[in-house]
């Protein structure tokens, strides 16, 4: 089984994506961190130094990498991974696509208090990151929502991913 996460900036995924990859005893891949970690250099310093639209490339070739050399994973995807080239319909064509939505202003509070490094919300103050991130939602989530099953992001338990792809775990 393949299994991509998809969704905002702050909705889950990473942490869905471990728990859910060891819960099923799969790999666990993070798209980003794969893109760190094969050009040895943070997504910030791509995006400061080469600009959006490389990385965007870099994202893509991560996600061709991972449906070459992953038949069974967890990936959980940067928030624009789907907004990009054809990368949600490869997504879909390669395995199941989760939506992990979350409300506005849950993933601003999220974003605040994240220690992950966002380049996309630099030096944001509350209120433009509010402002940035519906725009940026309402042009993203039609994409979103392409993925096969939708789960609410707020509050949510491994089980709830879990049924939701119809798997029963023996407890």
């Amino acid at each position: 089984m393949r299994v991509f996460l998809v969704g905002f900036m702050a909705s889950g995924k990473s942490t869905v994506g471990k728990k859910l990859a060891n819960r099923l005893g799969l790999p666990f891949v993070d798209l980003d961190a794969l893109i760190e970690e094969k050009y040895n250099t943070t997504i910030r310093s791509i995006i400061y130094n080469e600009g959006q639209d490389v990385f965007r490339e870099k994202e893509r070739d991560a996600l061709d990498f991972v449906i070459n050399e992953y038949k069974t994973a967890v990936i959980s995807t940067g928030g624009g991974t789907p907004y990009y080239f054809d990368n949600m319909e490869k997504m879909q064509k390669s395995g199941e696509t989760i939506y992990i939505e979350v409300d506005i202003p849950t993933l601003v509070d999220r974003l605040l208090n994240s220690k992950k490094d966002r380049p996309l919300i630099w030096g944001k103050s509350k209120a433009d990151l509010t402002v940035y991130a519906k725009e940026l939602f309402e042009r993203r989530q039609e994409l979103y929502n392409k993925a096969k099953y939708k789960i609410n992001g707020k509050n949510l338990k491994i089980d709830t991913v879990l049924d939701t792809l119809g798997i029963r775990q023996k407890t």
